[in-house]
């Protein structure tokens, strides 16, 4: 049982909009999302990523974007406040230490929001978990009551709902499909281990691989974006890091399929915007290895949010707190 304590009061009408947050490397967002899912007003801002950046100065330019939003459209009551935010972190207390901003190190997110808005309910989760809520609730996993939502971009993260409730496990922490194996004797992965999926098919381990096999960009960076560029354009080695990724991704989705029996995988994420390059053999792949009649039946299909998905799963951990927060 969590003992981190419950919200001071009652949370506001269920009218009101939860103002939602997704905290990235490159950028912070909000906005104010209403209990049907609309986005009403949304803003961003650069994430103050430099070296030397401390703690408390990213924390600035993260309520500067909440007082600019929320007074830009009216100083509305809230429901609630709902954040994705990159991990590691403690769950459900949200002292967060995302791989991908130094300047957090242990910080007290959700501390420090409650602080802010006294008196509501306040839920951080993980951000790709936030993707697979959003999906669920209202994109390409809607209707389906057991369904893995997926993030490929620099890093390969995913949630999971089973029975159509968020399953969180003991951390917080299920559905992290970035760190099964699929390669045994595969490339070392940033978390110690080697042949995970994220150390194959994340966007950046992707574009070196492709440079050691002699691919060279054009005019543009070396970029996963770049590169499925040139695959489109026929470049032979482009071509084969996209089958990697996508064979890669197909054998993490075929195991995590037998073992939790989805019907349905939304795949999203910046390296997900590659189309057939990377759905192609990614469902190759999985016809090959899900053998089981129950595993076959599954769909893979596209994230159908784009960049709204983390934000408005981050609202319902509040909207729809009985299928997505039980921490409370």
């Amino acid at each position: 049982m969590s003992t981190d304590p419950a919200p001071a009061a009652d949370p506001a009408p269920a009218m009101d909009p939860v103002l939602a947050i997704d905290i990235g490397g490159t950028k912070l967002a909000a906005a104010l999302v209403d209990p049907d899912g609309r986005v009403t007003a949304h803003d961003r801002a650069p994430t103050p990523n430099a070296p030397g950046v401390d703690g408390e100065e990213l924390w600035r330019a993260l309520d500067a974007l909440l007082g600019k939003l929320v007074a830009g459209a009216g100083n509305p009551a809230l429901a609630g406040v709902g954040v994705g935010c990159g991990g590691p972190m403690t769950w459900p207390a949200a002292e967060v230490s995302p791989l991908n901003i130094p300047a957090w190190r242990g910080f007290p997110l959700r501390e420090r929001l409650r602080e802010r808005h006294p008196g509501l309910p306040v839920r951080v989760h993980n951000d790709a978990i936030c993707v697979a809520v959003g999906e669920h609730w209202l994109g390409a996993g809607r209707g389906y009551g057991n369904v893995l939502g997926m993030v490929v971009s620099t890093g390969v993260g995913g949630g999971l709902i089973l029975d159509g409730h968020l399953v969180d496990g003991a951390s917080g922490n299920a559905g992290h499909i970035g760190h099964v194996v699929v390669e045994p004797d595969g490339p070392p992965c940033a978390c110690g281990g080697r042949g995970c999926l994220e150390a194959i098919a994340r966007g950046p381990g992707l574009v070196a691989w492709a440079r050691e096999q002699g691919w060279r960009p054009g005019d543009g960076a070396a970029t996963g974006v770049e590169l499925a560029a040139d695959a489109r354009r026929g470049d032979p080695v482009a071509g084969a890091a996209m089958r990697r990724a996508g064979r890669a991704i197909g054998i993490a989705l075929a195991s995590a399929t037998h073992l939790c029996d989805l019907e349905i995988a939304a795949i999203g994420g910046g390296l997900s915007q590659a189309g057939p390059l990377l759905f192609d053999p990614m469902r190759e792949a999985f016809a090959a290895h899900a053998r089981m009649e129950f595993a076959a039946r599954a769909r893979i299909v596209p994230a159908a949010l784009g960049q709204t998905a983390g934000l408005v799963g981050a609202a319902a951990l509040v909207h729809a707190q009985d299928r997505y927060w039980s921490a409370d």
